[in-house]
C-alpha cells in the first residue's frame, strides 16, 4: 500500500507540467517580459539586417566607393533611422552648413513597422501545447517596446559617427512613438480586437462626438465611419499616384534623361531605380496633394498646385521631379485632377449612406462629418511624413504642408460626403420601401394562390374519399346479401340459408305453369328486397364450382330495391359523385363473365321468364343511397 499511494497522489494532478514540458518551455519560449525583450530585439536585428545587406551590395557592385565598408554600414544604420521617421542631418555640405534631410521612404518604414507589429503578436499568444498561459498585454507590449527600444538606441549611437546623424530630438520623440503604435496595435490584435480600448480612446473626442459615438449603436457607428474614411484614403492616394503615372508618361522624354543624367554605371543606375521604387508611395501622396487642391512646396516660395505652377529653378535632375507640370498657369488638364477627390468624397457618402439605413437623416449626415476628419486626419499623417526639408535655403520647404492637405480634405469631405450620404439614405430608404412593399404584395399573391391550391386539393381528395368509400360500399352489399358456398351450385342457396322455403317442383315441358311469389325477405342491411324464384338445378347435373361474379347493378342482380318510406335527400346532385357511380357501373360490367348455363337441365318456362322480365327493378331505398 506504501508504494501505490504515491504512484496515485502522481496521477491525480495530470494539469502539472512535467519537467520535460518545463525544459521545452524555457528553451523555446521564455514567459513573460524575457519573451518581449527578445522578440523586440530579434524584430530590430531583421529589419537593420535587411537594410545593411541592400546598403552593401549596392556598395559592393559600386565602380567607386567614396568609402570603406565602415561608411556604408553608418549609412544602412542612418537609413534605418529614417525608416522610423527620425530626421537626419548632413555635415559634409560644400557650405559648412549642416543639411536636414526629413524626407521619409514610406514603402521602406512598411518593413519595420509590420515587424514590431509582429513581435508584439507573437509575444502574447501561448504555446502550441497550452502548457504556458498567454502573457498579458501590458508585460508583452512593455517587453516588446523595450526591446526594439534598445537595439534602436545603439543603431542611433553608431550611426552618430557618420556623414548622416540622427536628430537628437527626432530620435527621442519620433523612434519610441513608431515602436509602441506598432507593438500596440499587435497586442491588441492578439487579443481579438477587443473594443474597450477603443471606448477608452473614444473618451477623449469633444462632448458632442462622444455622445454619438458612444450611445445606442455607437460602436457601429465608429466602424462605418472608419471604413468610409479608410475607401476615401485608398481613393485618394490611388488617385494621385494614377496622375503621377500620367504625367510621368505625358513628360517621358525628361523622365528619361534625368535617369540617364545621373550615373553612367548599371550599379548606379540600379540604385537610382530602386530609390525611385521606394519613393513611389510619397509621390503618390504628393499627388493626392495636388488634386486638393494646396499642391505642394518644390522650394520655399516655389509651389505647384492645379491653379499655378512655380517649381524652383534649380532643382537636380531625377525621373520622379520630371512628372511636375510646367511653370505657368493651370488648364482644363490640371483642373480635371479634382475629379479624384470628387470621387473619394462620393465614396465615402457612399459607404455612410449605405450603412447607415437604420439612422436618421440628421445623424448619418453627423456620421459622414465624423468620416470626413478620419480621412483628414489620415491624409494630414501621410502628408507630414512623405514631405519635409532636403537642405537649407530654397530645398528647405520639399513636399507637401499638412496642416493645408487637412484642412483641404476635410473641406471636400464635409462638402461632398455628407451630401452624398444623405441622399443615399433618403433614396435607400425609398428602395426601400418599396421593396418592401413588393415584398408583401408578392407574398399575399402567393400565399393566396398557395390557399386557392390547399382548398382545390382539399375538395379533390374529399371527392376522392367519398368514391372510395361509394365503391367499397357497392362491392360489399351484394357480397353480404347472397354468400356463395362450394355445395350449392345456382343463385338459390343464398335465399336457402336466409328463408326455409320449399323448393318448387320443376316445370313441366307440356304447358306453361305459374310459380308462386316467394315471400320478401329483410336482410341486415335493413333494405326490404324481393326475392325472385329460382328453379333448382339437379345435384347429378351439376358444374363443377366456379368463383361467384359480382353481379350487375341492373342486369343481373337479384332483389329488387324498394322504395324508402321517409324521402331522403338526393345524394345524386353532386355531378363528381354521380360520374364516379358511372364509372364504377362500367367497371363492374366489363368483369362480370356471362352466366354458364348448367348441362342437363330444362330451360325455364317462358311464362316465368317472361314474368320475370316483365317485372321492372325497383329505384335504390334511402338506406342504399347512405350506404353507397
Amino acid at each position: 500500500m506504501t508504494g501505490v499511494i504515491p504512484m496515485t497522489a502522481r496521477r491525480s494532478s495530470p494539469r502539472r507540467p512535467s519537467s520535460s514540458q518545463l525544459l521545452t518551455r524555457v528553451r523555446d519560449r521564455s514567459p513573460g517580459l524575457a519573451a518581449g525583450l527578445v522578440g523586440g530585439a530579434v524584430a530590430a536585428g531583421l529589419g537593420l539586417g535587411a537594410l545593411t545587406v541592400l546598403v552593401m551590395v549596392l556598395w559592393i557592385s559600386s565602380p567607386y566607393p567614396d568609402s570603406g565598408p565602415g561608411g556604408a554600414l553608418h549609412v544602412a544604420a542612418a537609413l534605418w533611422l529614417l525608416a522610423h521617421g527620425v530626421e537626419l542631418v548632413r555635415a559634409d555640405t560644400l557650405s559648412g552648413v549642416p543639411a536636414p534631410v526629413g524626407v521619409t521612404p514610406l514603402l521602406l518604414s512598411v518593413v519595420p513597422v509590420w515587424l514590431v507589429h509582429r513581435a508584439a503578436r507573437d509575444a502574447v499568444d501561448a504555446d502550441e501545447d497550452g502548457v504556458a498561459p498567454p502573457v498579458s498585454a501590458r508585460t508583452a507590449w512593455a517587453g516588446v517596446v523595450l526591446g526594439y527600444l534598445t537595439v534602436g538606441a545603439g543603431t542611433a549611437l553608431y550611426a552618430a559617427g557618420g556623414s548622416l546623424r540622427p536628430s537628437w530630438a527626432w530620435t527621442v520623440l519620433g523612434l519610441p512613438t513608431v515602436v509602441a503604435l506598432s507593438a500596440g496595435t499587435g497586442v491588441w490584435t492578439a487579443y481579438g480586437r477587443p473594443l474597450g480600448p477603443v471606448d477608452r480612446l473614444l473618451r477623449l473626442l469633444p462632448p458632442g462626438a462622444r455622445r454619438v459615438l458612444l450611445g445606442p449603436r455607437g460602436r457601429e457607428k465608429f466602424l462605418v465611419a472608419v471604413r468610409a474614411a479608410g475607401a476615401a484614403v485608398a481613393v485618394s492616394v490611388g488617385g494621385g499616384a494614377g496622375l503621377v503615372a500620367v504625367s510621368s508618361v505625358w513628360h517621358g522624354d525628361v523622365a528619361r534623361e534625368a535617369f540617364l543624367r545621373l550615373t553612367e554605371g548599371w550599379s548606379g543606375r540600379c540604385a537610382v531605380l530602386l530609390l525611385c521604387v521606394t519613393l513611389v508611395p510619397n509621390a503618390a501622396v504628393w499627388g493626392a496633394a495636388y488634386a486638393l487642391g494646396p499642391g505642394f512646396a518644390l522650394g520655399a516660395g516655389h509651389g505647384v498646385g492645379p491653379w499655378v505652377s512655380d517649381p524652383a529653378p534649380m532643382l537636380p535632375p531625377f525621373p520622379l521631379l520630371a512628372a511636375v507640370p510646367d511653370a505657368g498657369a493651370g488648364t482644363p488638364w490640371n483642373w480635371a485632377a479634382g475629379v479624384v477627390p470628387l470621387a473619394a468624397g462620393m465614396t465615402m457618402g457612399w459607404f455612410v449612406g449605405r450603412g447607415g439605413m437604420r439612422w436618421s437623416v440628421r445623424r448619418t449626415a453627423v456620421i459622414a462629418g465624423l468620416a470626413a476628419a478620419v480621412c483628414a486626419a489620415v491624409l494630414a499623417v501621410a502628408a507630414g511624413m512623405a514631405g519635409g526639408p532636403l537642405g537649407v535655403g530654397v530645398l528647405a520647404r520639399f513636399g507637401p504642408v499638412w496642416w493645408q492637405v487637412g484642412g483641404a480634405a476635410l473641406a471636400w469631405g464635409v462638402g461632398v460626403a455628407v451630401p452624398v450620404a444623405v441622399v443615399v439614405r433618403v433614396c435607400g430608404g425609398w428602395v426601400a420601401r418599396w421593396r418592401t412593399a413588393a415584398a408583401t404584395k408578392a407574398v399575399t399573391k402567393a400565399a393566396a394562390k398557395a390557399a386557392e391550391e390547399a382548398s382545390r386539393a382539399l375538395s379533390l381528395a374529399e371527392a376522392r374519399a367519398t368514391a372510395s368509400r361509394t365503391t367499397e360500399a357497392s362491392r360489399a352489399t351484394p357480397q353480404k346479401a347472397a354468400l356463395p358456398k362450394a355445395t350449392e351450385p345456382s343463385e338459390a342457396t343464398a335465399a336457402k340459408s336466409s328463408t326455409p322455403a320449399k323448393p318448387s317442383k320443376p316445370s313441366k315441358p307440356s304447358g306453361p305453369s305459374k310459380s308462386p311469389r316467394t315471400p320478401v325477405v329483410a336482410p341486415r342491411d335493413g333494405v326490404t328486397l324481393r326475392k325472385k324464384k329460382v328453379t333448382p338445378v339437379a345435384p347429378e347435373a351439376t358444374a363443377p364450382p366456379s368463383p361467384r361474379p359480382v353481379p350487375h347493378p341492373k342486369e343481373s342482380e337479384a332483389y329488387d330495391l324498394l322504395p324508402a318510406d321517409e324521402p331522403v335527400e338526393d345524394v345524386w346532385r353532386d355531378e363528381a359523385l354521380r360520374a364516379r357511380w358511372d364509372a364504377l357501373r362500367d367497371e363492374l360490367r366489363q368483369r362480370a363473365p356471362e352466366p354458364v348455363a348448367p348441362a342437363n337441365t330444362e330451360p325455364e318456362p317462358p311464362a316465368a321468364k317472361a314474368e320475370a322480365e316483365a317485372e321492372p327493378p325497383a329505384p335504390p331505398s334511402p338506406q342504399d343511397r347512405g350506404t353507397s
